[in-house]
């Protein structure tokens, strides 16, 4: 059966040769009657831009080639420009610094998100929706406030030195830690504290492979809020890395919640990070959208799920 689709890649990330990435997958895809439309961003976001001038229904597919804020802007071009209509599954190909969301797709590699492409098995995933004001926007992996989404600034500075960025961010917001006060609602239930920072997980991993919310699901209907209180500058060094293998939630001051619908407020505002992206600020709302989209997953079930 041939297939047409639309492959938006960003040429520029990560170390290798992306025009050399993208020619291998077009080729690799061709070989198996996948005929891919290439579309290379140019600037930041653009991937919106392009997906909202595209005819949605001349594709069978629309493919992210690049890192989780790839698939960001794909998925915030469906969903804001042709969300009231049936839209074609989409797809990850991991070419970026974080890919995180692809890992719960069982997508860990180049190859891995070209043959799930090739084998068209899908996932129904849940999309959580976020308020700026009175405008919508979507994220798949996770969005977090506070410590963390100050980390990912000074991280931003040190790009060059890959991985290790993140972990540049911490220890430089470690020295300087600073809590703000919360005002958080789950599903009806309300809290009231000083707060360090919260992460809204629809998956697992954050950072390329920090296991953030061990148990959280993608078409489960839920968000896990990972919840860290206040705490010494040593408990927090001293947490951190456990974040690696997901036992920093034994930790008395870190609590996962999970719920469909949260609203926050902080004092003062604080930076928000949907899905590895700098955008927007508190208040918001947060709302789950069970198993808005569909993606191409790996062969192997995801944490259980049967794949379509």
């Amino acid at each position: 059966m041939n297939m047409r689709v639309a492959l938006i890649a960003k040429p520029l990330t990560g170390p290798r040769n992306k025009a050399d990435d993208i020619s291998q997958a077009v080729d690799q895809l061709a070989a198996c009657h996948i005929h891919c439309e290439v579309f290379e961003t140019q600037y930041h976001a653009h991937a919106v831009k392009i997906v909202q001038g595209l005819p949605l229904s001349q594709f069978d597919a629309l493919i992210a080639m690049g890192g989780d804020g790839t698939n960001y802007h794909l998925l915030n071009g469906v969903l804001k420009f042709h969300g009231d209509r049936p839209t074609p599954p989409l797809g990850i190909i991991p070419v970026g610094r974080g890919n995180s969301f692809a890992k719960d797709l069982n997508i860990h590699s180049m190859a891995d998100g070209i043959a799930a492409i090739i084998r068209q098995r899908t996932l129904a995933v849940d999309v959580c929706r976020f308020t700026q004001g009175y405008e919508s926007f979507y994220f798949v992996n996770l969005m977090g406030f506070g410590f963390v989404t100050d980390a990912a600034l000074t991280a931003a500075r040190f790009g060059w030195t890959g991985d290790l960025s993140y972990v540049i961010g911490v220890l430089h917001r470690t020295i300087g830690l600073q809590f703000h006060q919360m005002e958080l609602e789950i599903d009806g239930k309300s809290y009231s504290e000083r707060n360090c920072f919260v992460e809204f997980c629809n998956s697992r991993y954050t950072g390329g492979n920090m296991l953030m919310a061990p148990e959280a699901k993608i078409d489960d209907g839920f968000f896990d809020a990972v919840i860290l209180s206040p705490l010494s500058r040593l408990n927090l060094i001293t947490t951190f890395p456990k974040i690696f293998k997901g036992t920093h939630v034994t930790n008395p001051r870190v609590r996962v919640l999970r719920g469909k619908r949260a609203v926050v407020r902080t004092l003062p505002e604080k930076g928000l990070l949907p899905d590895g992206e700098m955008f927007g600020t508190t208040p918001t709302t947060i709302t789950v959208l069970p198993r808005r989209v569909r993606y191409f997953a790996g062969v192997r079930d995801v944490k259980g799920d049967v794949l379509q």
